[in-house]
């Protein structure tokens, strides 16, 4: 079992500036990093919009760099997944991993929310290079391009119409004959001339050839047709999962299942924090992300140095309980 400062759970933007903040503040602090350094913005190729980059950069290269600058003031980071945490008992807090155990004087949650996938063939094989899960991010490299949305919902007609800023035609592709989206953005999209629909259609395969997406194969659910259709990329919005299963149940959630957190980011555990897309449903971005990080560690920051006597009692006391 080791002990630390903060144990910071997740390697995203946020949790990679919350580690810069509490390593730079001489806290002790543990990254646990979960499957993926760096999470979703890792898998991106190419960022154009995160301050400080004017050439932009990579999401891997963006992520390494945050690494390095917090372990530069001495965060450690543990290439492992966090499979249960005790926060029942208050601080010191307990997380265990796949390989070991950490108690925290302070957590801070950066666990994320994941995009909903299809789960058909290719579309994990061309991640980066024609699908993707975010219109903001990766718009800009679709300009006169043809490309379709999959979804119905108010995230793919939103989503759908940012896109036509860039994109020759949007191809909205449902599974059903009517959309869920709100009465004012199925207005905007049908009235849009970029916006077209297919309607009763999945995707039952995202194809390619020389390493990028060059077309979609479609099922129309009430005929049972099938035809490939051109396309020079696929945007997917059919929802996000909060990683919040691994919590328990110990910090209170929405409906949806995003932690519920003060203006201070602090979640209904006094001592844990949250911060990031495991809170934000809305923005989904990693400079908003990494603002969070900033926010929710400062706010870590003043409650440890607030607490620094008693934190201390408890640290001899649980030394004492090991020995």
């Amino acid at each position: 079992m080791q002990k630390a400062r903060v144990v910071i759970i997740g390697s995203g933007p946020a949790g990679l500036t919350a580690a810069l903040y509490t390593a730079r503040a001489q806290l002790k602090t543990v990254v646990i990093t979960g499957k993926l350094l760096g999470g979703q913005i890792a898998t991106t190729h190419e960022v154009e919009n995160f301050p400080g980059f004017p050439d932009g950069t990579t999401g891997p290269e963006l992520v390494e760099n945050m690494k390095q600058q917090a372990e530069k003031f001495g965060a450690e980071f543990v290439f492992d997944s966090v499979t249960s945490v005790d926060f029942s008992r208050g601080s010191p807090f307990k997380v265990t991993t796949d390989g070991d155990e950490f108690l925290a004087d302070a957590v801070v949650v950066t666990i994320g929310a994941n995009p909903r996938e299809l789960g058909v063939p290719g579309e994990r094989e061309y991640v980066g290079r024609g699908v993707s899960y975010c219109a903001t991010c990766d718009g800009y490299f679709f300009r006169g391009k043809d490309i379709v949305v999959v979804g119905g919902g108010d995230s793919a007609l939103q989503e759908g119409i940012f896109l036509t800023k860039f994109a020759n035609t949007v191809n909205i592709i449902h599974r059903r004959d009517q959309l869920r989206a709100s009465v004012a953005l199925q207005t905007r999209a049908f009235s849009n001339p970029k916006i077209r629909f297919t309607w009763d259609t999945v995707v039952e395969e995202v194809k390619g050839a020389n390493g990028v997406v060059n077309a979609v194969r479609l099922r129309n659910v009430k005929t049972g047709e099938v035809k490939d259709q051109p396309t020079d990329g696929v945007f997917v919005f059919i929802g996000y999962d909060p990683n919040s299963g691994v919590l328990g149940g110990q910090l209170a959630v929405d409906d949806a299942g995003y932690v519920v957190i003060d203006e201070l980011h602090r979640t209904s555990v006094e001592g844990v924090f949250a911060a990031g897309e495991i809170h934000d449903s809305v923005f989904r971005q990693a400079i908003t992300a990494a603002g969070d990080g900033c926010k929710a560690a400062l706010t870590a920051i003043k409650w440890l140095g607030e607490r620094e006597d008693r934190l201390q009692t408890l640290d001899t006391a649980t030394m004492a309980a090991g020995s």
